[in-house]
């Protein structure tokens, strides 16, 4: 199966432009990029996909076993660059998936230009005695994937609020559970365990090309100071806060998070 019909990428912009390669997280799916693509589609190549299990992807193609391990999802990734001949790529992960970047550009560094990472965390779980604050214990996350194992409908109602965080506007948050809803539980169940149970600190160290670490001025999914450790651990990266707060940038201040990225993606490297 082409990578292609197998994750539903979409190429939109300017088909001479430098190539902005946009990846959702968790739950989601290339829907959620919505509000920034426009901005981005006047200056860049615009490469959006859902991740196996998510959105419109091909659901043949689930695989527990390469879905349980962060490198199956780069492992996608770099099928689709390899699929569209790119290089040089601008690649913005949200949540999760700036963690599946940092493992496709050291996997294959000759793809990528620039590592855009909006709420990265490379790991949920407080770790006391390396003195890092992940935002949860490992009760937390026991509970929540507990949680999510037992009901799946009721877990995705009273999580996608909490993680989007702006209850003045409850349009964001109903989007957020209609998007966890549609996704197949038991693929979500494997998503999530990849997601929350990952530990990709020691990964962060490797990157080589110019990033951007995008953060939200609250964010109870990545707190602010794992934004911190993330920027003070990745060499030469950026730290930008949003006035924004969620885990969801792109949707709550899609402006903002798309002039962020544009102003990053067009500087020269």
């Amino acid at each position: 199966m082409d990578a292609i019909s197998r994750n539903n990428v979409t190429v939109t912009g300017q088909p001479d432009g430098p190539v902005v390669m946009l990846a959702h997280g968790f739950g989601c799916d290339q829907n959620m990029w919505r509000l920034v693509v426009p901005m981005l589609a006047e200056r860049f190549r615009v490469v959006l996909f859902d991740y196996v299990g998510s959105g419109r992807s091909d659901p043949s193609a689930w695989d527990g076993q390469r879905y349980a391990s962060l490198e199956g999802y780069a492992a996608d990734v770099l099928d689709i660059c390899a699929e569209l001949d790119l290089s040089e790529v601008v690649f913005v992960g949200h949540s999760v998936s700036a963690m599946v970047g940092v493992l496709a550009a050291a996997r294959r560094p000759d793809r990528f230009g620039k590592l855009v990472m909006v709420a990265p965390s490379p790991c949920y779980i407080d770790d006391p005695e390396a003195g890092y604050t992940g935002g949860f214990s490992a009760a937390d996350i026991d509970e929540l994937l507990e949680s999510l194992d037992s009901n799946y409908l009721g877990w995705s109602a009273a999580m996608a609020p909490v993680i989007m965080d702006n209850p003045e506007r409850p349009e964001l948050g109903e989007e957020l559970t209609n998007s966890f809803c549609a996704t197949d539980p038991g693929m979500a169940a494997v998503f999530a365990r990849t997601t929350f149970l990952s530990d990709s600190r020691g990964d962060l160290a490797s990157v080589t090309v110019p990033t951007l670490v995008l953060e939200c001025a609250r964010d109870v999914i990545a707190p602010r100071e794992v934004g911190a450790y993330v920027h003070a651990t990745i060499p030469g990266s950026r730290l930008v806060t949003l006035d924004a707060t969620g885990h969801c940038p792109q949707l709550s201040a899609p402006e903002a998070t798309g002039q962020a990225i544009m102003e990053f993606a067009g500087a020269p490297r």
